[in-house]
């Protein structure tokens, strides 16, 4: 039966319908590699790319991860800051920046398939350039997020994410943090905070859960198999994360992303960190985490129109399912 459900942040409502999952091809599935093609990101290959902004080395010659500016950026940082106006529309120069970051020197290994250490280094590798880019005053916020596969909007095989930073705050991430200070201001306590609590007493959607990191799958999952990943310990910003935390972090990812391959046979998937804007100052009530969302259904009209999102898996099912999931 369906039911409405809605986020305790964002007060967005979700629809989740299990009768929909039945619906013939209802779940997407990743489209092969093209063969025969130069890869930009493979070693050997460093002047397809612009000049790398960051790199991390192994013990010999190679790379373990590089960070260049993308090539074909939505934003730049060389554009000078101007804003102007005509009647109703408002325009802005496109200032800011659009970086990738090159996350294994293997053409063939997936984020899932490397070392925790290596997936470490890349999140490692995110800090590092967001606690640079957080220099340019003009940047407001800046978010981390990785595309896999054709069907989440990859268009490279090789594993990579990418930074863009925006000379504003958008209403997603706006959205997110005026309901996470409304819930401050009310009761005095970090929704992220209560919301993990009362998902460790109940256990039903827990999916992971380790010293440092818990890993449940949402009360009002957007899509099939979302995931949220939090650190338990409260920060407001990625960008303080101690090295321990990262530690924990890539370890519970991948594992997660382990889980998804064999639960779901290697689907495409979105991951972004949810951070504070830039420069902000530490608070109680803003709790930075990761949300992963495989790729299995499609947004169509009555989400665009509406902004509700139909879900044909509860999460509890899912995290069910993730959690007997061996890898």
């Amino acid at each position: 039966m369906p039911q409405l459900r809605k986020d305790p942040v964002v007060d967005r409502w979700v629809i989740i319908a299990p009768e929909r999952a039945d619906r013939p091809n209802a779940l997407l599935r990743p489209l092969p590699e093209r063969d025969g093609e130069a890869c930009p990101f493979c070693p050997g290959n460093e002047g397809m790319t612009p000049p790398e902004v960051l790199i991390h080395q192994t013990n010999g010659p190679a790379w373990s991860v590089r960070v260049v500016p993308n090539r074909y950026p939505a934003l730049r940082t060389e554009i000078q800051m101007s804003r102007s106006g005509n009647g109703l529309f408002d325009t802005m120069a496109g200032v800011g920046a659009h970086e990738v970051v090159i996350e294994t020197n293997d053409h063939r290994k997936t984020l899932a398939d490397l070392p925790a250490a290596q997936i470490e280094s890349v999140l490692t590798a995110w800090q590092e350039r967001m606690l640079d880019l957080s220099r340019d005053i003009r940047l407001k916020s800046l978010f981390a997020f990785k595309n896999h596969g054709g069907p989440a909007g990859a268009t490279l095989f090789h594993a990579h994410s990418q930074l863009v930073a925006l000379p504003f705050v958008p209403e997603g991430l706006g959205g997110e943090l005026r309901g996470a200070k409304r819930h401050y201001d009310e009761k005095e306590r970090c929704v992220y905070c209560d919301i993990l609590a009362q998902e460790l007493r109940d256990k039903e959607r827990v999916v992971i859960e380790n010293e440092g990191v818990v890993a449940i799958s949402p009360y009002a999952a957007r899509s099939p198999f979302e995931t949220w990943v939090f650190p338990r310990e409260h920060r407001s910003s990625f960008e303080s994360a101690t090295g321990q935390e990262i530690k924990s972090i890539a370890d519970a990812l991948r594992t997660m992303l382990r889980k998804i391959d064999v639960a779901l046979d290697k689907p495409a998937f979105n991951l972004f960190l949810h951070t504070m804007p830039l420069r902000e100052a530490a608070n109680d009530w803003y709790h930075w985490h990761f949300e992963l969302k495989p790729v299995l259904t499609l947004q169509a009209g009555f989400e665009w129109s509406s902004g509700c999102y139909i879900n044909p898996t509860p999460p509890e099912e899912a995290a069910a399912f993730l959690r007997q999931t061996e890898v």
